[in-house]
């Protein structure tokens, strides 16, 4: 895993620029039409990286040290005031805003950068956890908006070359959910190349793959990483599964009931 913050800010940063992109040229109409999410519209993905990108700008003091830790409590009047304003505003001002908070990471010093942590999850988080949870949300949020223009957009490759190290550790056994009967699958990912052993039993795991036949007779998918960096947040369902994936249709629809989204 890339252990730079620097490289993840620079991520988020292109990131940015990749929303800014797709997001501007979209009509007042467009921004009121259902995005990938059944429940939110264009322009709510929009507000939810924007109220987002103003709670992470609230908790950098918290996180460096210089104030308390912002409180839970604090996040519901700025979920209100986004939801209060118009689409063509959700729009526009998360922009501003996204552009806000990545240009503060920006500007930390490395000493700065050093001393940051936050707990989350009940987790202690440095500077790379905490990036890396915005780069994930980010990237994603984006992807949501892209595909509305173009039902093949991936995410972007930088991004899912630093988030897929982040699926075993951390998101598979948060997201995923078991199944009914025990399943085991391999997976192997190209750009960058992964191996994995997914086991669904009590809980999901994705380790490496063990390659002393202990799972010689898994099925096998293979397909690129920011394929698999949307399976793990619930959003390869057919009609936005790239060609290059392969592997069983029943396995993949397996692999897609153990990660339905949020």
């Amino acid at each position: 895993m890339e252990t730079n913050p620097r490289a993840w800010i620079q991520t988020l940063r292109r990131s940015h620029e990749r929303l800014a992109g797709v997001a501007a040229p979209l009509t007042p109409e467009q921004l009121r039409d259902q995005s990938f999410d059944t429940e939110w519209s264009v322009a709510q993905v929009l507000s939810h990286l924007g109220s987002g990108a103003v709670i992470s700008a609230m908790g950098l003091p918290g996180a460096l040290g210089e104030a308390e830790p912002v409180s839970r409590d604090a996040f519901a009047p700025v979920w209100a005031e986004w939801n209060a304003k118009s689409p063509d505003e959700q729009a526009a001002d998360a922009l501003v805003a996204d552009e806000e908070q990545i240009a503060a990471l920006e500007q930390l010093t490395d000493e700065q950068l050093a001393s940051m942590k936050m707990e989350f999850l009940g987790m202690q988080f440095d500077a790379i956890g905490i990036i890396r949870l915005r780069l994930g949300e980010h990237a994603l949020h984006t992807w949501d908006v892209a595909v509305y223009s173009d039902p093949e957009a991936a995410v972007s490759a930088d991004a899912a070359a630093l988030l897929i190290d982040n699926v075993p550790q951390f998101l598979a056994p948060r997201l995923g959910k078991p199944l009914a009967e025990p399943f085991a699958v391999r997976i192997t990912t190209t750009g960058p190349d992964r191996d994995y052993l997914l086991t669904s039993g009590e809980s999901i795991t994705v380790t490496d793959w063990p390659g002393d036949g202990s799972a010689a007779d898994a099925p096998q998918v293979t397909m690129p990483a920011e394929a698999f960096v949307r399976l793990a947040y619930g959003r390869l369902d057919a009609a936005h599964t790239p060609a290059d994936v392969s592997g069983d249709p029943a396995v993949l629809d397996n692999l897609r009931a153990i990660f339905p989204g949020f």
